[in-house]
């Protein structure tokens, strides 16, 4: 009986070595899943920088309309009282065609400033208590700055005599 439980026992070690030489490692369906949880994870970590760097682009490009709208306004700011509504109200310029010195016509270039545009308005302004029969004292100027025909920045100021 001894001998047939030692025979018995040295199956048993013997089919426990044979099944750990099988079972090391992963198998495929466990290697697929740890992939597909690593994916999921991987994409969670991803998103917010990539929302981020839109971000970061949409203020970059609002930054820059409100420049180029101050840059605009000054040289609207710059031109005599009784010249600014005939020369800037309706004044425009087509994308990519932004002027950066009016004295010499030089104009913006590079890619940063091709989609956007800029305009105007000039009007007249009767204050209280102006009644109209005297000359208006303020002009409201107006700068539009449009990204892609979708506008971006605006200011509007008074200009008085």
């Amino acid at each position: 009986s001894l001998s047939s439980s030692g025979s018995a026992l040295c199956l048993i070690m013997q089919y426990e070595i044979r099944r750990a030489k099988f079972e090391k490692g992963f198998s495929l369906a466990e290697a697929m899943m740890a992939t597909v949880i690593l994916g999921f994870a991987a994409a969670g970590l991803v998103v917010p920088f990539t929302s981020g760097a839109a971000a970061r682009a949409y203020g970059d490009r609002q930054t820059l309309a409100a420049a180029l709208a101050a840059d605009l306004l000054e040289q609207i700011i710059a031109t005599p009282y009784a010249q600014v509504v005939g020369a800037w109200n309706g004044y425009s310029e087509p994308a990519g065609q932004l002027v950066m010195d009016f004295d010499t016509g030089r104009r913006y270039s590079g890619p940063a400033y091709a989609p956007f545009s800029r305009g105007a308005t000039a009007a007249y302004v009767y204050v209280a208590p102006q009644d109209g029969a005297a000359a208006p004292n303020f002009i409201r100027v107006t700068v539009t700055i449009s990204h892609n025909d979708k506008p971006m920045a605006s200011i509007t100021r008074l200009i008085s005599r």
